[in-house]
């Protein structure tokens, strides 16, 4: 009868490197794809990654997004990127952990953005989201929201928008919602 731990223990030994130390995990597909993106990653200055998990979780990761325009110039935006395995053929999940009073960013942090659902191609990449992310601070878009409430504020009443994005992002209340100061 073949020991199979014997086989399994030798098969271990053989992976080892020179130094004893054990091979290198094998990365899937999407891992090798998600590490040329990030290599190649063109951020505006606006953005900046982190791998709150260390570089060796690349597969989760944080995105902070300060806008230099728009209505929410000045703050401060946390998204956290989850990406699947089968990615780039699964678009990542994203979410945005900042609440922020915004038409296309409901209240619980998802994200209304058509290139992270209906409209993902496998040739989109982290950049094109990051991109689209930061467009959403700059060009709300009332005519696809998630949160209602604000995309009919900014479609009648751009100026009570405008403040009540600055009343939000100083950590007041809108209506009866209390944001976290992120200026």
């Amino acid at each position: 009868m073949i020991n199979l731990f014997k086989i399994k223990g030798q098969k271990k030994d053989e992976a080892a490197d020179t130094n004893g130390r054990p091979a290198a995990k094998k990365q899937s597909p999407g891992e090798l794809r998600l590490h040329k993106d990030i290599a190649e990653l063109n951020l505006p200055k606006t953005t900046k990654i982190t791998f709150p998990n260390g570089k060796d979780d690349l597969m989760n990761f944080e995105a902070t997004i300060k806008p230099d325009e728009g209505y929410y110039v000045g703050g401060k935006f946390v998204f956290t990127f989850q990406v699947p395995p089968a990615y780039p053929h699964e678009a990542p999940k994203v979410k945005c952990k900042t609440k922020v009073y915004h038409p296309n960013i409901d209240l619980e942090g998802n994200v209304c953005l058509n290139i992270l659902r209906e409209d993902w191609k496998p040739v989109l990449n982290i950049n094109t989201i990051v991109y689209g992310l930061n467009l959403l601070f700059s060009q709300p878009n009332d005519e696809d929201p998630l949160n209602h409430d604000a995309a009919a504020v900014l479609r009648n009443d751009p100026k009570n928008f405008e403040r009540n994005v600055r009343r939000a992002m100083a950590g007041g209340y809108v209506g009866e919602t209390q944001f976290l100061r992120c200026l």
